[in-house]
């Protein structure tokens, strides 16, 4: 019997709309399962929900940190966990949309129960980062946890951050939590997973898509956040896709045309990504965008949840 129905696709793949389309058939909250989604001040490039549509159907994990903060998958499951329970309770299904791959194999999986990071311990290693530069703090995990070091690029600071917290907070590697058995989602869910046959639909939905948030002002956007945030281009969010290249732009460091050809093709590399990963994880029913209609994507979800029931 599943009570939890998960959505998940690459970027561009039509998620939205079915999830809207779904919530006129059954008493739906979503969870957004978007590690862009979480970040206030950053909706164009990210393709979030409208207000309009928020206030239409309930939204959850969307704007609910600053984009010079951090947010980790283990934080997402902990968070969607708790927001199932209360969804359920309300008699109402949950229903996770989105492309972070990484956060879906995390609440399925499982993950590693990790010891809280003291706020002063976060804001130390980040002035550390930013002042002494990301190799030297990945020299120093080097040092204290090897494993891990090996596994985290120097030019990844989210990851190379949540490992020094961790053990200057712990006093053990962060590597030594991985083998741990994690909480995960314990209730029955319908995985469905959005996919394509001809990669060149996706590929002009994601350059239609990438044209149009600048037409509604993307570039503002980016510098707005410049602006008005304790930001830098090796913050997490800043390095999301699209904003990276913007941030580029606004530098100086690209030209407009470059723009939006980077951005394109890093938004298609993207999707490609999702991609492999999809093929990891598993689905009770896939879904080719590229020869079912939005109504039929619908239909047949709601057969298999009817079954499941």
């Amino acid at each position: 019997m599943a009570s939890v129905i998960a959505l998940y696709g690459p970027t561009a793949s039509g998620k939205s709309q079915l999830s809207l389309a779904l919530s006129r058939e059954l008493p739906v909250e979503i969870i957004s399962v978007d590690s862009a989604c979480v970040y206030r001040g950053m909706d164009i490039g990210t393709a979030k929900p409208s207000r309009e549509e928020r206030a239409m159907i309930p939204h959850h994990l969307i704007d609910i940190r600053e984009p010079f903060e951090i947010y980790s998958a283990g934080e997402f499951v902990h968070d969607s966990l708790a927001l199932i329970a209360d969804i359920e309770a309300r008699k109402r299904v949950p229903l996770l949309v989105g492309g972070t791959m990484m956060y879906f194999a995390s609440l399925w999986q499982g993950i590693a129960e990790f010891p809280e990071v003291d706020d002063a311990i976060k804001q130390k290693i980040q002035q550390e980062g930013e002042t002494l530069g990301w190799d030297v703090l990945h020299a120093r995990l080097q040092e204290v946890d090897p494993l891990a070091a090996s596994r985290i690029k120097p030019t990844d600071p989210q990851r190379i951050h949540r490992a020094l917290a961790v053990f200057e907070s712990s006093g053990e590697p962060w590597s030594s939590f991985w083998a741990q058995e994690g909480t995960k989602l314990d209730v029955p869910c319908l995985k469905v997973a959005l996919t394509v046959e001809t990669r060149s639909l996706l590929h002009n939905r994601i350059e239609e898509r990438f044209k149009a948030m600048c037409e509604a002002g993307f570039v503002d956007e980016v510098r707005n956040l410049m602006a008005t945030h304790e930001l830098n281009p090796d913050l997490p969010a800043m390095r999301m896709v699209g904003y990276r290249q913007a941030w580029q732009y606004l530098s100086g460091e690209l030209s407009y045309e470059k723009f939006v050809e980077e951005s394109i093709a890093k938004t298609r590399g993207l999707a490609k990504r999702q991609l492999t990963w999809m093929r990891k994880l598993p689905a009770d029913l896939t879904l080719q965008i590229d020869k079912l209609s939005v109504n039929q994507q619908v239909n047949q979800i709601l057969e298999q949840f009817a079954l499941q029931n």
